[in-house]
């Protein structure tokens, strides 16, 4: 059974490989609504608070990335579980932090200014590397979200492409949060405008293959805006403890 929007409610999904199957199978049905190939889009297991052994079920359920918001826990998880997936960081990276994320992900979603970015650069020179990254964007102007405002982001693209050892990707965005996905919508076909305006500039060095929008409430209207990676978490592992 399925409430608003396609979403089946959690107790009716016992397991972790369910769950996976499901989203998987409403993200090839949005994919394919949209006149897009399900192949085009990552599926990326949010493992924020989850146990060991469950994220060892969603590596062997096939997810395509593992996603952390936090260093420290990350550090511990990789270093336990080793890196069977790509590990991307999704949470605000503190500049302090950048050493440490440099040598622990292969992706990093949020970065959103300079300071950071300088110091990222410099982390990833002395491990003779280059980083890849996302800038996140702050499609909704919400005081509480992270990401650059979008008036601005096309300016801070250009000057975080003159760091010789990143490698800008796309973008990212967290919309507000919507009882009805659907109102999430114009914040994704937003971002989705502004990467193809970034595309138009034709920044040397600059790439925007990646689109990581959409997370549990709202990952199918991502999907159908142009979502390349989406970050899901409660839809796969449920609710987590408070």
């Amino acid at each position: 059974m399925r409430g608003p929007s396609g979403f089946r409610p959690m107790e009716t999904i016992r397991s972790v490989s369910e769950n996976i199957a499901f989203v998987r199978e409403e993200i090839a049905r949005a994919a394919r609504k949209a006149g897009r190939s399900p192949a085009e889009i990552r599926l990326l297991a949010v493992t924020k608070t989850v146990d060991d052994d469950r994220i060892r079920e969603a590596i062997a359920a096939g997810v395509d990335l593992i996603g952390e918001n936090y260093v420290q826990e990350a550090r511990r998880k990789i270093d336990l579980l080793g890196r069977p997936l790509p590990w991307h960081f999704i949470g605000h990276l503190q500049t302090n932090k950048a050493k440490y994320a440099v040598r622990l992900f292969d992706l990093i979603h949020s970065v959103d200014r300079i300071d950071l970015a300088r110091e990222l650069d410099r982390r990833a020179a002395a491990q003779e590397m280059t980083l890849k990254i996302l800038v996140e964007v702050n499609v909704s102007g919400e005081a509480s979200k992270s990401g650059v405002p979008a008036s601005q982001a096309i300016t801070l693209v250009r000057s975080l492409a003159e760091f010789p050892c990143l490698s800008i990707r796309g973008l990212m965005t967290m919309p507000p949060w919507f009882d009805d996905p659907e109102e999430a919508r114009p914040h994704f076909a937003a971002l989705r405008q502004l990467a193809e305006a970034i595309r138009r500039e034709h920044i040397e060095g600059v790439h925007m293959d990646e689109l990581s929008m959409g997370m549990t409430n709202d990952y199918r209207v991502a999907v159908e805006e142009g979502s390349t990676i989406v970050r899901v978490g409660r839809a796969i592992f449920g609710e987590r403890p408070v």
